[in-house]
């Protein structure tokens, strides 16, 4: 089977399982980065990584762009996040930090080749991400698309449904906000 995108989407559209275990694998782990950094809940996250793809699979026929494939799937992975904030009716505790947890996944990697050079990464990447969790649900989502899914602000606008002036703003709004948080913290 060839592995290129679009080839992929038209084989799915005609429900070949193949094509959908190579796209679920080329999407689950920025999918599920995106979404676990939203609800700050893995199991959560896991849940709607999983109906995201059961919806996408259900409604491939409504995708018009097949190039706008991944935008289209973080649009249907929002909308489960909404649906999940709105079934919990706990927005404020679903944004509070939550406790650490020591999982293999934390652990520095045994065969890289500096342990200390990948330690200082991670910190620095819990450091980035404790400060993006301050940032309020709206502006927290779209520097997540941007910075680590490298969405274009159009995509991020249809992903989220809101005007590309609405993305800008917000995009401002928390750089600027992050600027403020990083000049403060210790």
């Amino acid at each position: 089977m060839v592995s290129s995108e679009p080839h992929l989407i038209a084989s799915a559209r005609n429900h070949a399982p193949a094509a959908w275990d190579t796209l679920l694998q080329r999407h689950q782990l920025p999918l599920y980065t995106y979404v676990a950094e939203l609800l700050r809940d893995d199991t959560a996250a896991l849940d709607v990584v999983q109906e995201t793809f059961a919806a996408a699979v259900r409604y491939i026929a409504s995708l018009r762009d097949d190039a706008k494939f991944a935008s289209w799937l973080f649009g249907i992975a929002h909308q489960k996040c909404v649906q999940h904030w709105r079934r919990t009716r706990r927005d404020d505790a679903l944004f509070s930090p939550t406790p650490e947890e020591n999982s293999p996944a934390d652990w520095p990697d045994p065969d890289a080749p500096d342990p200390r050079r990948q330690l200082i990464r991670r910190e620095e990447a819990e450091a980035f991400f404790a400060l993006v969790e301050q940032l309020p649900p709206a502006q927290r989502s779209a520097l997540l698309l941007h910075v680590l899914e490298d969405f274009s602000l159009e995509e991020i606008a249809s992903i989220t449904a809101v005007p590309l002036g609405t993305v800008k703003s917000r995009l401002h709004h928390a750089k600027r906000a992050l600027r403020r948080l990083v000049e403060t913290s210790p």
